[in-house]
């Protein structure tokens, strides 16, 4: 399993100087981000193909406060991918310096073609590539229709 350690800055606390919701999405995507780069598979590969990721959801379950003081951890494990690498997910698992898990991120996101700006199977080296990364124990093959379980359908203003 893939970790990164983190100081837990002054601006990543909110108003009840706990960490704030946006600092463990920060974290969070910074160890996956680091977790692609490490394994060959960074800015530059997505810049030579064209693609980038999208985030379609993004769930945090809260276990304890985390406060300002020693460096947390931020695990990043590969849960699942559709069969042509269009779909991802990812889980994160946040522990204090103790080893306490204190919170869990979990997300499903697609690759983008950042100029058809539209969902896109990854090319075929990518795809080579991220096949051989460290699955999950509960690794699963992602359907197109579970990117939309959740039910949420846009409504317009003027509908």
């Amino acid at each position: 399993m893939y970790s990164k350690e983190f100081e837990v800055r002054w601006s990543d606390l909110d108003a009840n100087r706990h960490m704030a919701n946006s600092a463990y999405q920060n974290f969070m995507s910074h160890a996956r981000m680091a977790y692609l780069m490490e394994n060959g598979f960074g800015h530059q590969e997505m810049e030579l193909y064209k693609t980038g990721p999208v985030i379609f959801t993004e769930n945090i379950y809260y276990f304890k406060e985390i406060h300002q003081g020693p460096p947390i951890t931020v695990s990043c494990e590969w849960t699942g991918m559709s069969e042509d690498g269009s779909f991802f997910s990812f889980r994160h698992n946040f522990y204090d310096h103790r080893g306490n898990n204190v919170a869990r991120g979990i997300m499903m996101g697609a690759w983008m073609n950042l100029q058809e700006r539209r969902i896109t199977s990854l090319h075929k080296d990518l795809l080579k590539k991220i096949s051989n990364f460290q699955k999950s124990a509960d690794f699963k093959i992602i359907q197109k229709e579970e990117t939309r379980a959740h039910g949420q359908k846009p409504v317009n203003l003027n509908s």
